[in-house]
């Protein structure tokens, strides 16, 4: 009786000696269609090029094999995916919940965060609580979110209109900006930044006086006190005279 007993399937390909089929489907170093040729004289080439005999299409009959670095491709294709993540874009929905009747500097608080939000290229769901007798008034809330969509609409758009939700009113905002262009300008901003602290460091080294001026002033005031003390003594020999 068959069991599965949990081990891990292997997703790497087959390559050189584990490869077990009599004939492959050769692809040379270059793309180059070799044919079909025995299992043995495409390891025989593999070994001749110095280079892995590595199956890339298990399910063709014969097998398609190709000759690599199989190593260098594993590195290639870690680093293509490690920078595709890098560059992947998550749609982010971040959250800001106001009251009706908020306090003006309460009011500027939350937009500067929504307008953060926004320029990373982040939606924004926007929640009216409302409280008590407040709930009976609900074009406060309405009100309070269409000001804040004016404020901000250099930067985003109403891509859902207030609605009622129980206790709370709700909008989403959009942001103009795509979340990879807002990655892309950060990362250039950053860049920036960086060259300019860079730039700035080189300035004051420049300005910096160099330690080998030191001996040369040093010299310079000790001649000085010489000829005073020539002087001096001269004057004190004319006195005498």
């Amino acid at each position: 009786m068959w069991c599965y007993r949990g081990g891990s399937i292997s997703t790497e390909p087959r390559i050189n000696d584990r490869i077990r089929v009599p004939e492959v489907r050769l692809v040379g170093p270059s793309g180059e269609q070799v044919g079909i040729v025995p299992l043995a004289k495409a390891l025989e080439l593999a070994q001749e090029y110095d280079l892995d005999l590595v199956e890339v299409a298990a399910s063709a009959r014969p097998p398609v094999c190709k000759l690599m670095d199989y190593g260098k491709f594993k590195y290639e294709s870690a680093m293509k995916a490690r920078e595709a993540r890098k560059n992947q874009a998550h749609t982010v929905i971040k959250e800001m919940k106001l009251r009706p009747k908020i306090d003006p500097h309460d009011y500027d608080t939350k937009k500067g965060h929504v307008v953060r939000f926004l320029k990373q290229g982040d939606k924004v769901k926007i929640t009216i609580m409302f409280r008590g007798r407040e709930q009976s008034r609900p074009e406060l809330g309405y009100r309070l979110l269409q000001r804040l969509a004016s404020d901000v609409e250099d930067l985003g758009f109403i891509e859902s209109n207030p609605k009622q939700d129980g206790r709370n009113m709700i909008m989403v905002l959009g942001p103009h900006k795509k979340k990879t262009e807002a990655m892309a300008e950060a990362r250039e901003a950053q860049a920036a930044r960086k060259a300019e602290r860079q730039g700035v460091a080189a300035t004051d080294d420049e300005e910096t006086p160099s330690e080998e001026a030191a001996p040369v002033e040093a010299e310079t005031t000790e001649a000085a006190e010489a000829a005073e003390v020539t002087e001096a003594a001269a004057d004190e020999a004319n006195a005498e005279a």
